[in-house]
C-alpha cells in the first residue's frame, strides 16, 4: 500500500506559496477612500456627554472624519471597511447635516434610535476592534434622550434675510 503523505507534504507546500503569493499580491489593489476623509464638517449641535458617544460609536461610519487605523490598509480587510464606511456614510452622514434642514436631522435621529434600540448599531463585527463602541444601558438611554427629544415636532422654517428686509 502506498502511503500518500509525501504527496501531501508537496500539495500544503505548493498550497501555502501560492497563498503567500496572492497575500502579497492582494496588498497592491488599490482602494480609494482608505487613509483620508472629505472634507465636509457638520458643527454637532448636541451637548458634550452625546458628542463623546457618537465620537466613540458611530463617526468611523457615519462621519466624514473616520479614524483609520493600521490595519485598514492590510486586504482584504481594506476592502471591507472601505465597503462599510461608504454604505455607512452614503446611509447616515453626520457631518452633511449641514446640508439638511432640522427635520431631515431629526429623522436621521429617530431612524438611528431604532437601529440602536434593535441592536443592530453598532455593527456586531465592528465590536471586537473597537470594545468602547459597545452601548450600555447609560450611554443608551443619553442617546434616547437627545435623539428622540424633538420626535414630531416640526422646525420653524428658517427666516431667509431677504424676507426680513422686504418687510421694512
Amino acid at each position: 500500500m502506498l502511503d500518500g503523505r509525501p504527496r501531501l507534504k508537496k500539495f500544503l507546500k505548493i498550497a501555502l506559496l501560492a497563498a503567500i503569493v496572492v497575500g502579497v499580491g492582494i496588498q497592491f489593489v488599490p482602494v480609494k477612500g482608505i487613509g483620508s476623509n472629505p472634507p465636509a464638517r457638520y458643527k454637532l449641535d448636541a451637548p458634550p456627554e452625546v458628542e463623546a458617544i457618537l465620537r466613540e460609536s458611530c463617526f468611523d461610519c457615519h462621519s466624514n472624519e473616520t479614524k483609520w487605523p493600521f490595519y485598514a490598509r492590510i486586504a482584504p480587510g481594506s476592502w471591507l471597511m472601505a465597503r462599510d464606511v461608504n454604505k455607512g456614510r452614503s446611509r447616515f452622514n453626520m457631518s452633511e447635516w449641514g446640508d439638511v434642514d432640522a427635520d431631515e436631522r431629526q429623522l436621521d435621529k429617530e431612524n438611528s434610535w431604532d437601529q440602536i434600540d434593535e441592536g443592530e448599531m453598532p455593527k456586531w463585527f465592528y465590536l471586537p476592534l473597537h470594545p468602547k463602541a459597545r452601548l450600555d444601558d447609560a450611554k443608551k438611554a443619553t442617546l434616547k434622550a437627545w435623539m428622540l427629544k424633538d420626535k414630531g415636532k416640526k422646525a420653524e422654517p428658517e427666516k431667509k434675510p431677504e424676507a426680513e428686509a422686504e418687510k421694512k
